[in-house]
């Protein structure tokens, strides 16, 4: 008898160490998480297997000790120690509020494949191509300002040929 309790209490505190392990150490669902669930039950079935109260006993012992180490984890601030806590403060500006408008010309100081950067001026916005890939330093003009995203397309700078008539 004395023997399946230690194989109990081993099983149940390989059990406890695994899932701790696995709340502070290892993210998502590793195997110290199943590992530590399989352990648990096995320590359950097999408190079961030696005698009904024993098994009760185990059960009940396993739910108070999960439940109060889990609960003495959140008070002491534990998880605090591990969670993310940068906070964000990041704004994204409209092109609608710098002053764009369709039309304006600029010049691309990235290869639009299909989005990159090109200045209007002095301002430098992220800009998406409308059709194919535009490369550096080539001359663009606004087609298109939806919200955040603005559409450009090359500018034809090839001279117009006088018309004969």
């Amino acid at each position: 008898m004395t023997l399946d309790i230690l194989i109990i209490i081993l099983c149940m505190g390989i059990a406890v160490f695994l899932l701790l392990l696995e709340i502070f150490l290892l993210p998502g669902v590793t195997v110290a998480g199943v590992g530590g669930g399989l352990f648990a039950v096995a320590g359950i079935v097999y408190a079961y297997s030696v005698a009904p109260m024993t098994g009760h006993i185990t059960f009940g012992s396993s739910v108070i000790v999960f439940g109060g180490f889990f609960c003495w984890l959140l008070r002491a601030k534990s998880f605090q120690r591990v969670a993310l806590t940068t906070n964000i403060d990041a704004t994204l500006t409209s092109t609608r509020n710098i002053g764009l408008r369709v039309g304006d010309r600029g010049v691309t100081l990235s290869r639009l494949a299909p989005i990159g950067k090109a200045r209007f001026g002095q301002t430098v916005v992220e800009a998406k191509a409308q059709e194919n890939f535009i490369d550096e330093q080539t001359p663009v003009t606004i087609v298109r300002i939806d919200g955040h995203n603005v559409t450009v397309q090359m500018v034809d700078e090839s001279p117009i040929a006088p018309i004969n008539s």
